[in-house]
């Protein structure tokens, strides 16, 4: 039946409400579905998993787990593929630390850091007036230290490998003869470097050629190189037929790097850093690398904050970390260094006491300026281009492993022979205390050069537990953003409830004393924000596009399964099963 309306512009008008009630219920519906979106979440596995630089070397390190090895013999299959496909941080010419968390419970620390030849003294890097002369110890023969990623990655194997190193190594051979294809990061990367190549060398290079994304690279000196290590065992680079083709090429070039030298280097099992922080068990590395005294710092001086009620990334957050941070890094440049050279007051700098009275002076009224704060009183560093992994393996073993050449493709000095770049370690001992290095770390006594010596790192290779079980396996390269990058992911996911990957993903801000400013990813952070903290004095800088880390890191959840965290800032991949 047709109902009469005496009133047609009425209808219409009831009509015309209804339909802006639908509109505004419908639009409410999606403002609130954005306002909680969906997790992003990285790879889920079962059982076993891989994240690095590259995806051949988190492939390879899987193939070797899904074989029957563990996490040490992923480790030394992984290590050498991002030496074949990512020489830009992947070495055999450099160093690097491991963290470890057994399935039992068991930890440990492995130490492959390089050191200063023999023939090493503090004032090499001086000129007549005793000012730096920094090309000396950043690029070319006198910038390597004696490489110790070799014997990290026997000495890990020797302890807990079950695989035979022959079989661990071969992949790796098939890929550096078979090739690797150039990303468009990679074509970059390549390009930037190609004339500091040609001029370091004094010749062309197998990187100095013209790359494009997807061209094949493949390195024949490189497998060979493999290949009589697999033969030969470790010593063939520290006392064989490699060792001789190394010494005569740094030595053609003017470095003091010897035979002795190589014959004496030994990698070193360390005690790890180990600290609380509101219920979580934070396992990270000793010196000589600072990571883990500066993030137990940092924590401790935070911890009395309530950081998840302030926000992620929200204006109180950020000045809260900041100060630490602060406080953190002015005390690594003074008391930090080789600890088979200086003594350092590790349990002091990380206790309660000491901490609380380092945070005294912080407000959130106003910034503590970085010229009116010294080291505290008790009774280095690497580049941005470093290379971290992260593997938890089928028996429930984690390792943490941050590697490095220092700088972009280490001191530029490419071993033709023998198909890999040397490292420019030197440049991160105090070459004068108290003068910046090429990153702008100020050094002190405790880390000047001497023979056999150590250089501070800023490498951070970490562990973490929660209620007595393995949680995170974490690091990053970023040179002095290492130690805030590692940091920051873990509060992501523990303060602030972010998934691995979205942790991961977050944009990120450091501060390191000296200079005295806030670093923030571009374009990551509100301009209100920004002039609200420079309201309260302080200098924000967010001009350089330089990355703020490119974190590696696995997550175990509560189920019991394994979320990786791939960094989207690089070619970064999560591999596992």
């Amino acid at each position: 039946m047709k109902l009469k309306n005496s009133n047609p512009s009425f209808n219409f008008y009831s009509f015309s409400i209804l339909i802006s009630l639908l509109l505004f219920f419908s639009c409410k519906e999606k403002t609130n579905s954005s306002e909680a979106p969906h997790p992003i979440r990285g790879l889920i596995t079962e059982k076993a998993m891989v994240v690095s630089a590259r995806k051949e070397a988190s492939e390879i390190g899987t193939a070797i787990l899904k074989q029957g090895g563990n996490a040490f013999d992923a480790m030394v299959a992984t290590e050498m593929a991002l030496a074949v496909t990512y020489p830009y941080a992947g070495n055999l010419g450099g160093g690097g630390f491991m963290v470890y968390r057994l399935s039992d419970g068991e930890l440990g620390a492995l130490d492959y850091r390089e050191k200063a030849p023999l023939a090493a003294s503090k004032n090499m890097f001086l000129d007549e007036e005793g000012n730096p002369i920094p090309e000396k110890s950043q690029v070319g023969p006198l910038a390597v230290g004696v490489p110790g990623s070799i014997a990290g990655i026997f000495e890990a194997h020797k302890k807990f490998g079950t695989l035979p190193i022959t079989e661990l190594l071969k992949p790796v051979i098939a890929l550096a003869n078979k090739g690797y294809v150039v990303t468009k990061k990679q074509e970059k990367r390549l390009q930037r470097f190609t004339d500091i190549f040609i001029e370091t060398n004094q010749d062309t290079i197998l990187y100095a050629k013209s790359y494009q994304q997807g061209d094949t690279i493949k390195n024949k000196a490189l497998a060979n190189t493999l290949q009589r290590i697999a033969d030969h065992g470790r010593d063939e680079f520290y006392k064989g037929a490699t060792a001789d083709s190394l010494v005569a090429f740094i030595q053609r070039h003017n470095g003091i790097i010897t035979k002795e030298d190589l014959a004496k280097y030994e990698a070193k099992w360390r005690k790890p850093v180990v600290f609380d922080y509101k219920g979580l068990k934070v396992i990270s590395m000793s010196p000589p690398s600072s990571g883990g005294v500066c993030l137990a710092q940092i924590m401790k001086m935070i911890e009395p904050y309530e950081l998840s009620a302030f926000g992620h990334n929200n204006l109180k957050t950020i000045q809260v970390i900041t100060e630490a941070e602060r406080r953190a890094y002015a005390d690594r440049g003074y008391y930090l260094g080789d600890p088979d050279f200086v003594q350092i007051p590790i349990d002091t700098l990380i206790s309660e006491d000491y901490l609380d009275e380092r945070m005294d002076g912080f407000t959130f009224q106003k910034a503590t300026k970085s010229s009116d704060l010294n080291y505290g009183s008790v009774p280095g560093y690497e580049s941005s281009e470093t290379t971290h992994y992260s593997i938890v393996d089928q028996f429930g073993n984690a390792i943490s492993v941050t590697t490095t050449l220092n700088g972009a493709y280490g001191s530029k000095l490419y071993v033709d022979s023998l198909g890999f770049f040397l490292n420019n370690e030197m440049d991160d001992f105090s070459v004068k205390p108290g003068t910046p290095n090429m990153f702008g770390l100020i050094g002190a006594e405790a880390n000047a050069i001497a023979p056999e010596k150590r250089m501070l790192s800023s490498m951070t290779p970490t562990i973490v537990e929660k209620d007595g079980k393995l949680w995170m396996s974490v690091g990053t390269p970023g040179g002095s953003t290492i130690i805030t990058s590692v940091l920051q992911t873990i509060l992501n996911v523990y303060e602030f409830d972010m998934t691995m990957q979205e942790a991961v993903n977050a944009p990120r801000f450091h501060h390191q004393w000296l200079p005295d400013e806030i670093v923030f990813e571009p374009n990551s952070f509100s301009p209100k924000l920004l002039d609200s903290l420079r309201s309260k004095g302080y200098t924000t800088d967010e001009k350089e596009s330089t990355v703020i880390g490119k974190v590696d890191a696995i997550l175990v959840l509560p189920d019991g399964t394994l979320e990786g965290g791939a960094d989207r800032r690089g070619d970064d991949t999560a591999v596992g099963f």
